[in-house]
């Protein structure tokens, strides 16, 4: 049995693109889907790293909650797909609970990379405000972590162009697709 937990963002939503398709992938390779649905967050967080710990803490409170009656021992293989805050949420619990895990990190924030650790693959836009794309380059070679860069994308891979957003979630999802295949264990360096 696979499982496949989706860790949300701040104002990122299980039913927005990136991880609601993800989950309809993830369906599509037999894994039962997990929604950790945390939240009741402040405004005002970006740039404010007093509210983004106490989210941050708050959310790994809440998970610890929600996902208390999961027990992952019983599962041969676990997704973690998460999205901004999500990715650091997602890996802290997993570091905390020794879980092996497999990761689709999008749009990971600065501070996330502190406690990714397991292997995945990241997904930024070089116009994301979180964080800048030579940090997340940097970090994502000390880790080994296949790096997608969508050109012009923000913080929700979206570049303003509904036509080139539609073409990047393609290939952000097609990513996703493989990933989850396992066809290509070697994945591309796409910083390019």
């Amino acid at each position: 049995m696979k499982i496949a937990v989706i860790f949300p963002g701040i104002g990122y939503h299980t039913d927005k693109p990136l991880l609601y398709y993800s989950k309809k992938i993830a369906l599509s390779h037999d894994y039962r889907i997990k929604d950790v649905p945390y939240g009741n967050f402040p405004s005002g967080v970006k740039g404010n790293k007093d509210k983004m710990a106490a989210c941050f803490l708050d959310a790994l409170r809440q998970c610890e909650d929600l996902l208390q009656d999961v027990d992952f021992s019983q599962y041969t293989e676990i997704l973690f797909l998460s999205k901004s805050i999500g990715t650091a949420i997602a890996s802290a619990y997993g570091q905390k609970h020794r879980l092996k895990t497999k990761n689709v990190y999008f749009t990971p924030v600065g501070e996330s990379f502190r406690f990714m650790e397991q292997p995945g693959i990241v997904f930024h836009g070089t116009a994301d405000g979180w964080v800048d794309t030579e940090t997340v380059i940097t970090e994502c070679k000390v880790r080994n972590l296949p790096l997608h860069i969508i050109k012009s994308a923000n913080h929700s891979l979206e570049t303003g162009d509904w036509k080139q957003d539609i073409t990047n979630l393609k290939s952000v999802l097609t990513s996703v697709d493989r990933y989850l295949s396992d066809a290509d264990n070697n994945m591309p360096d796409f910083t390019d």
